[in-house]
């Protein structure tokens, strides 16, 4: 999980990973390869990118956006397979897309496009996943469910999940590494219950809060302190 402030670089760390920016020093390793050796559709085999708002295609419906995901693992011919079709079906049911898939993706709330797309980014069954702000205009149920099935992705096929999120309290709970960023540097870096302090999000966020145990998974979940610390109603102001 990678957690920040507003442009402080988390995106732009994202996209360096998936070769859409071109490092200022050092390399970008996939596997033994560097990664800029490498050609476009060998990369998408193995590495998936969901990027920040994407923008589909106009009119192309929900099926075929999602039939897109499977591009990298076709041959020059493009020829549709029974592995295609139940990749496709798979990523629809579990994201709750099914009865989207005959629809246009212009009509969609911003919720199902962000399911839609996090369908296509399945679709395409990569061994590295990197995702930035997956959970964008989702509702808290369906945050949950998207956090969840990456999650198994992760512990049950193996698959490697880079996400970039700006919930701390989500990210400590689904993540195993977290890594804090400040001005384009790395702030810290480690397991969320080893670096996940006040002073920490005190640091890269500027917000005074109490960190206490998550009653649900006893991760590190942070409380911030505002101004209106109770729920009383603030009392009016006297007049001299």
């Amino acid at each position: 999980m990678i957690v920040g402030t507003n442009a402080c670089g988390k995106s732009t760390l994202l996209r360096g990973l998936a070769r859409l920016l071109a490092p200022t020093q050092g390399s970008v390793y996939l596997g033994d390869e560097q990664i800029s050796a490498l050609r476009s559709k060998d990369v998408a085999r193995v590495l998936g990118l969901l990027p920040q708002s994407p923008v589909a295609p106009e009119g192309i419906t929900v099926a075929d956006l999602v039939g897109r995901g499977r591009y990298p693992h076709q041959g020059m011919f493009r020829r549709w397979t029974p592995e295609d079709d139940a990749a496709v079906a798979r990523a629809l049911q579990v994201t709750d897309t099914v009865e989207l898939a005959s629809r246009s993706v212009d009509e969609l709330s911003g919720g199902q496009r962000q399911r839609v797309w996090i369908a296509m980014a399945l679709a395409q069954r990569t061994p590295i996943m990197l995702l930035d702000e997956p959970t964008t205009f989702l509702d808290i149920a369906h945050q949950v469910e998207v956090l969840d099935l990456l999650a198994d992705l992760n512990k049950v096929d193996g698959t490697t999940v880079v996400i970039v999120m700006h919930d701390l309290n989500l990210a400590a709970r689904y993540g195993d590494h977290l890594i804090a960023m400040k001005s384009g540097d790395i702030a810290r870096e480690g397991a969320p219950a080893d670096i996940l302090t006040a002073e920490l999000v005190e640091d890269v966020f500027g917000l005074p809060s109490q960190i206490i145990p998550d009653p649900v998974s006893g991760t590190p979940m942070v409380v911030p302190i505002g101004r209106h610390r109770t729920g009383r109603a603030a009392e009016p102001a006297t007049r001299s």
